[in-house]
């Protein structure tokens, strides 16, 4: 009876989903850049009405398909269970469930199978829009010439121009993300295909600011993360839709709606936070909020307040009373079409302000410095101590990673705590700590004379390779996360089985290997400086932030070999640790040594370039970065040192007092066997000396 009476409610919100977002967005798309401009015909050289409207419908559809790919990839490895055999909380759930594709292995849940059907047709259609986003992106780059000799001129873009490399990249990819979704049904082929749908963001990102134009760092990865967090909300929500009456007549109902609540609640703070950011590079002051552009962005900021109030709503007054009220189930599917109303008129809106003129200029700047034309940047005070600490450049990834993965541990320790176990502040400490340290690594005066100087790059490395890992390491996050959460009953995997399934997967073990990590992270730094590598990380952004990662990540394993606290490391004996510092830290010391001596220009093309006259030469930089590098790695060697002493004193004490205990249990028996054993031996010897007599 429950379910005939919210039935109806749950079928209209699947099958009006999709023309409720698709409608609404486009004819609020359209009506926003009428108002702002956008679809108005350029004086010169006009692609004609089919691009200036194809194209924004065109990348409407393309950011539909993408959250909806997206979100259903998402809800196949986070949320749903892939086999059939047990629900929430452990309750059979084989009903209606199919065999597995090959005839072997447990059955495929139902939902899970329907999720990835989602995911097949959805990227199907991402594919399609792909290709016409990149056809109506080229028509309107090269203007109503375009026309003549099509197929030569967009064989050009495709092949010799920096947009049209990156749309093909693009395309590439999403095909291959959508051959994955049809021909694999393994969690290991459902994550690849998530991760080339989100590698789709980074050039997408790279695409929406100028290189050469301020701001460029901050503009990139708040336009990343903006993505990432509006697929992940916007796409989770409609497939909640399209999964319709199946997902309503399960008993995986709530379960399923408070996962992805806090997938949409971290996705809602992911959005605000980098919605703001990027709109304070496009607009600087209130009069700019009044231009038509202001006045887009300020809608869109209300609708995505209204859609936060909507999610609020939902955890705190609905989602609890799901599959026991069916009050709250008829509101709760109400509350969706809602928010796809919201949704669809918030992507147009996002749409329309991609086509549009913001107030404030996003070209270079006109008659650029030195340090300007390499960095896109003006040069910043002369370097002192001081300006280390007050120079920042806000780096929004690295800001999020280090907000979120703070507010995780805290919540990891607000829980155990809840629970009655215990866990040490200090380690809360060292992680907050750790945290600290990489906002400042990524956005302090590290990061901003990192640019411009070989030294401050230098004083980044050191930083982000030996001291931001130390206080993460001895805050056990592995062990933290094994101890503060559940474990999953019903088949499917959350974020801490997939942690613990990496954690031991053959190929982390071989990266966390104490030789491997000692011989990666003393070599990194000589390939990184010595091979060329340290160009592309100057030059391109994902060059810079795969840097920082590698660097951290190179950092963390080597301190989790010799003082962490978290599985899945063999480490050796505390003598070896010892060695092993040793070595690597003289390597390290001639790594230093070989800098300062150098007479030759690192990236000499760069560094030597940059423009600035602060009283000391580009190579006398250099050779100071040489004794940073020696200089910096002392004191982490040391209290590295000393953790491991440490440690190795408190396991001696272990040991020590397990033996005492087992003695007492065993009122001495091994003592007392042992000597035996020596009284038997001299018998013994006692009879052979008489027989020999």
């Amino acid at each position: 009876m429950k379910s005939q009476v919210f039935e109806p409610i749950v079928r209209f919100a699947a099958r009006a989903a999709v023309p409720i977002v698709v409608i609404l967005g486009l004819v609020v798309g359209l009506l926003a850049m009428l108002f702002t401009g956008a679809a108005e015909a350029t004086l010169l050289n006009d692609p004609g009405p089919s691009v200036r409207f194809g194209l924004p419908a065109a990348k409407f559809v393309f950011n539909l398909a993408m959250s909806v790919t997206i979100g259903a990839l998402m809800f196949a490895l986070l949320i749903l269970p892939r086999t059939a055999g047990r629900g929430t909380g452990g309750r059979k759930t084989t009903k209606n469930a199919r065999p597995a594709a090959n005839g072997a292995g447990p059955a495929l849940d139902p939902l899970w199978e329907k999720a990835l059907k989602i995911a097949e047709v959805a990227s199907i259609v991402w594919t399609i829009s792909a290709v016409a986003v990149l056809v109506f992106t080229f028509v309107d780059t090269v203007g109503a010439q375009a026309y003549l000799d099509f197929s030569s001129q967009l064989g050009v873009f495709l092949t010799q121009i920096a947009f049209g490399q990156l749309w093909i990249l693009i395309v590439v990819l999403i095909a291959m993300a959508s051959t994955l979704c049809f021909g694999s049904r393994s969690y290991l082929g459902v994550a690849a295909a998530a991760v080339l749908s989100v590698g789709v963001m980074i050039p997408l990102a790279l695409m929406g600011h100028s290189a050469e134009a301020s701001g460029h760092t901050q503009a990139v990865n708040s336009i990343g993360l903006h993505l990432l967090g509006v697929t992940i909300w916007l796409g989770g929500l409609f497939v909640i839709a399209l999964l319709g009456p199946g997902l309503a007549r399960s008993t995986q109902l709530r379960t399923v709606i408070q996962r992805y609540s806090t997938f949409a609640l971290v996705a809602f703070v992911v959005v605000a936070f980098s919605g703001v950011e990027n709109s304070l590079l496009r607009v600087h002051s209130f009069a700019d909020l009044m231009t038509p552009y202001g006045q887009i962005i300020v809608a869109k900021a209300i609708a995505t307040i209204l859609l936060g109030l909507v999610g609020f709503w939902h955890r705190q007054f609905v989602i609890s009373r799901l599959s026991t009220a069916a009050s709250a189930t008829r509101e709760f599917w109400r509350l969706i079409v809602v928010e796809f109303v919201i949704f669809g008129a918030t992507m147009g809106l996002a749409v329309a302000l991609s086509r549009s003129q913001p107030p404030v200029s996003q070209a270079p700047v006109g008659d650029p410095t030195p340090a300007e034309i390499l960095t896109g940047e003006p040069l910043p005070p002369a370097p002192s101590l001081s300006h280390y600490f007050t120079e920042w450049s806000l780096d929004p990834l690295w800001i999020a990673v280090a907000v979120g993965l703070s507010v995780a541990y805290i919540a990891g320790y607000v829980n155990l705590r809840r629970r009655g176990d215990s866990w040490p502040v200090m380690r809360l400490i060292c992680w907050l700590l750790g945290m600290i340290f990489l906002v400042y690594v990524t956005s302090g005066g590290a990061r901003v004379y990192g640019e411009i100087q070989f030294s401050g790059h230098m004083i980044q490395h050191m930083l982000l390779i030996m001291v931001v890992p130390l206080p993460m390491v001895l805050g056990a996050p592995i062990t933290l996360l094994m101890r503060g959460t559940k474990a999953r009953t019903d088949g499917s995997r959350g974020i801490r089985e997939w942690v613990l399934w990496l954690v031991h997967t053959p190929y982390m073990r071989f990266f966390a290997n104490p030789i491997f990590a000692s011989v990666n992270f003393a070599g990194s730094l000589v390939i990184f400086y010595y091979s060329g590598i340290m160009k592309y990380a100057l030059e391109w952004h994902l060059g810079h932030e795969l840097m920082i990662i590698h660097f951290l990540g190179a950092g963390y394993l080597f301190a989790q070999a010799l003082i962490g606290i978290d599985p899945g490391v063999k480490r050796p004996a505390y003598p070896m640790r010892l060695l092993m510092l040793l070595i690597t830290m003289a390597f390290h010391a001639f790594f230093g040594i070989s800098i300062m001596s150098s007479e030759v220009l690192i990236e000499g093309d760069w560094f030597g370039n940059i423009g600035a006259d602060w009283g000391y030469s580009a190579i006398e930089d250099q050779q100071l970065g040489g004794g940073i590098a020696w200089g910096i790695g002392e004191f982490p060697t040391l209290f590295i040192a000393i953790m491991v002493a440490m440690q190795w004193s408190k396991s001696s004490d272990r040991e020590a007092k397990r033996i005492d205990r087992s003695e007492a249990r065993t009122d001495d028996a091994e003592l007392r066997a042992y000597n035996d054993m020596l009284s038997k031996m001299a018998d013994r010897d006692s009879e052979m000396n008489q027989r020999r007599r």
